[in-house]
């Protein structure tokens, strides 16, 4: 156990350094450990769950293999020789006190432990959880033993049982009440300062909302006396971060808004309106609307910034091509950021072919990648460079050095979930010192709480009509762990839409037998790796799986590949005769360009790809997408995959192919996305399975959450009527002179990392 300083200091606040509180040594152990510098650090690492002296951990429910903490009784206590070489084995059984629930405690050469770990004592029990001989044991484990109550009254001994006992998050070297025993120095630290600790959420608002103190709840949460004092504690600590984000994220839309921007009206006669008098079709109701949300934004001098979410195919990139055009009525530039080639060149052709032969002529949709070859990128450079091109379109190569506007006037990020906000904040840059407006796409819709914490600086509009005469898509989850004859029936499904004339994708997770993730795509994003990860073995959809009924199914398949699946149905009896193609990003450019064309104009029956082809990518007569090993997706990337088909009149189907078994997480997401093509629920169940991701990081999706006790999955309501508390706050004292706390709390809750993610998004 670390040696814990005294906290004998008048003048400990929150940024104080740890070492002021626990001594250099325990300090650099809580670093090492937590990456803990300071005191709000530590006080902020809040217990995971509470336990109660009379309350005894089930034993049976432990972990293997993981680090616990356990509260237990001591059974019975055993000392004996060892075999194999000098000394005595110490052995204390702990039990749960239900049947079954024995764990044994192994000391070497400590038989002086035998004095504490009598019979009946009750305690803490910390460490690795191991099996031997069927039995499970921690080896030489840290415990801390209740102090023995037993003269207390009843009433005493009573309260004593079920006092809470905070169990924190801990790790091999330092155990949970280590980890409170140095949270109870800095709270007395803090208790004793002259400045207390004072509360960023204003009086009036802790007032209304019924909460603690700040202190008082820090207090609480660390060091109840009764379950109600943490819950409580949570109740307004959970509404101080809320308030707290909410404030961040609204002083950071106030602050964008004061930035210049060329303002972009419409103008009458202009492109825009050639364009909207060329379109064979009249737009739906959502998209004129929030059309107009977006031609009024960028007619102002402040920048717009501006998230549009749509279903798949609802018409996000018309909304802004239209937006793109508004501003070459001004003379100025737009720029398209796509996440792959693939799509890059996708809207390369659907804006030309929308704009028209006289407008493509006249604007000049330029697109720059990093394929391009050396002549071709020369002259891409010089028409943006020059102005001669209005609308420019490519995927990260537009943030290379080399590549200059003559105004850039908007900037439309494609599918936002694949770019870091560096690489947005580097093509914003390229504005000439005036900031561009920017439009965020996503065809992943995000459930309001979700858009109150991430995008809470921005505005936000929602497309969620779609254009008549789509057909629908019908999906279905082929479960071949349990019937591995459908894969069978999933080829002659294909074979059957190939006879009606129409095209088919299969998707794979991997390029070849090695298993590498797509490179061009992005890779998988985090959530399918975690699904892959835990998906409980068994997933994969290889060509040793056999094409034909009765075939036998490995226990575990290889994982589908491109290089495997188009191997197996040029082999297959029906659509081996069939005209089939391979895609994925280690092609060239030119040779992706060919295999996309070919499938577009309908010379190519079969498109075996990776995740190149997730988004964007539009082929009216494609009805079929075959999912392989459709459990290592996450939910939002199968409901991508899915709207590259049912586009135009043609009746889509999507077959979600997976060996995952049935009561695992990754069988329950593939099967969330088949029965729904409702992407607003698919998005509330993702957020449910893979919670918000890195609020105010790098990192947008998946991965260990930023916020502490806040939940956007469970929170909305709390969260809204945190942003409208912050709002009137900010609108009564913009620069926060007056609540000075509030202000320390603002900038001791960003980081300097986070503070440059929200001024960059």
């Amino acid at each position: 156990m670390p040696a814990f300083a005294s906290a004998t200091s008048p003048a400990i606040t929150l940024d104080s350094p740890l070492e002021a509180v626990l001594g250099s040594r325990s300090a650099a152990s809580f670093k090492k450990a937590f990456g803990m510098l300071v005191v709000g650090d530590l006080l902020a690492h809040y217990p995971r769950r509470y336990a109660s002296r009379g309350e005894l951990t089930a034993i049976t429910d432990v972990p293997i293999d993981e680090n616990v903490t356990i509260v237990a009784e001591v059974l019975d206590v055993r000392e004996r020789p060892m075999r194999a070489r000098k000394g005595s084995l110490l052995e204390v059984r702990i039990t749960d006190g239900r049947s079954g629930g024995i764990m044994t405690l192994t000391f070497f050469n400590q038989a002086w432990r035998a004095k504490d770990l009598h019979a009946g004592v009750r305690g803490i029990f910390a460490g690795k959880v191991g099996a031997y001989r069927g039995a499970l044991q921690l080896a030489h484990p840290d415990y801390e033993l209740f102090e023995d109550n037993g003269e207390a009254g009843d009433q005493d001994a009573r309260k004593w049982a079920l006092t809470p006992i905070a169990i924190y998050p801990a790790t091999s070297t330092l155990a949970s009440w280590q980890i409170g025993k140095a949270v109870a120095l800095a709270l007395a630290a803090l208790a004793e300062s002259p400045n207390g600790l004072p509360d960023p959420v204003p009086e009036s608002v802790r007032t209304k909302r019924k909460l603690l103190g700040w202190l008082d709840a820090l207090t609480k949460i660390h060091q109840p006396e009764t379950d109600a004092d943490w819950q409580k504690a949570q109740d307004t600590l959970r509404f101080h971060e809320a308030f707290v984000l909410q404030v961040a994220l609204l002083d950071q839309r106030a602050k964008s808004q004061m930035r210049d921007s060329t303002p972009r009206p419409p103008k009458t006669g202009g492109y825009l309106d050639r364009l909207d008098a060329y379109l064979p079709f009249t737009l739906t109701p959502d998209q004129m609307t929030v059309g107009d949300e977006i031609a009024t934004d960028i007619a102002l001098p402040a920048p717009m910034n501006r998230l549009v979410q749509g279903e798949v195919g609802s018409g996000k990139t018309l909304v802004a091509l239209r937006a793109m055009l508004q501003v070459a009525d001004s003379g100025g530039q737009a720029v398209l950021l796509a996440p792959t080639e693939v799509l890059a060149s996708q809207h390369l052709r659907s804006i030309t072919k929308a704009l028209g032969p006289d407008l493509a002529a006249t604007l000049m949709p330029t697109l720059i990648t990093g394929q391009l070859p050396a002549a071709a990128k020369r002259q891409a450079l010089l028409r943006t460079v020059s102005g001669q091109s209005r609308i420019i379109i490519g995927t990260h190569a537009l943030l290379s050095a080399n590549v200059e506007f003559f105004d850039l006037g908007l900037v439309v990020v494609d599918e936002q979930h694949r770019f870091g906000v560096e690489q947005r904040q580097a093509l914003r840059l390229k504005g000439n010192n005036i900031t561009p407006h920017v439009l965020v796409l996503t065809a992943t819709p995000i459930p309001r709480t979700v858009a109150m914490t991430v995008f809470g600086d921005l505005d936000i509009s929602t497309i969620v009509g779609l254009p008549e005469g789509r057909a629908g898509i019908t999906s279905h989850a082929v479960a071949l762990a349990a019937h591995p004859a459908w894969l069978s029936r999933v080829w002659e499904r294909v074979g059957e839409e190939l006879d009606q004339g129409r095209q088919v994708f299969v998707v794979c997770p991997a390029i070849d037998a090695a298993g590498v993730p797509e490179d061009d795509a992005g890779a998988l994003l985090d959530d399918a790796k975690m699904v892959a990860s835990g998906s409980g073995g068994g997933s994969g959809s290889g060509a040793g799986a056999g094409a034909g009924a009765g075939a036998d199914v490995p226990v575990a398949p290889p994982k589908a590949s491109v290089e495997s699946i188009t191997a197996l149905l040029r082999e297959h009896p029906v659509l081996g005769t069939k005209r089939i193609a391979a895609l994925h990003g280690r092609m060239s450019s030119d040779d992706k360009e060919s295999v996309m064309q070919a499938f577009a104009t309908g010379t190519i029956d079969i498109v075996v790809a990776t995740t190149v082809i997730e988004v964007g990518v539009d082929v009216p007569n494609a009805s079929t997408m075959v999912v392989m090993d459709a459990d290592r997706f996450g939910v939002s990337q199968l409901h991508q995959l899915r709207g590259r088909v049912g586009r135009g009149s043609v009746p889509g189907l999507a077959l979600f192919v997976t060996y995952a078994d049935e009561d695992t997480l990754a069988r329950q997401r593939v099967e969330a996305v088949a029965a729904t093509t409702d992407g607003f629920e698919l998005a509330r169940i993702d957020l449910e399975l893979r919670h918000e991701g890195d609020v105010l990081g790098v990192s947008q999706s998946g991965g260990r959450s930023s916020l502490r006790l806040l939940r956007a999955a469970r929170d909305g309501d709390l969260i809204a009527d945190a942003r409208e508390l912050a709002g009137e706050v900010l609108a009564g004292d913009p620069q926060l002179t007056t609540h000075t706390a509030l202000a320390e709390a603002l900038r001791r809750r960003l980081s300097e990392a986070e503070r440059d993610f929200l001024d960059k998004n």
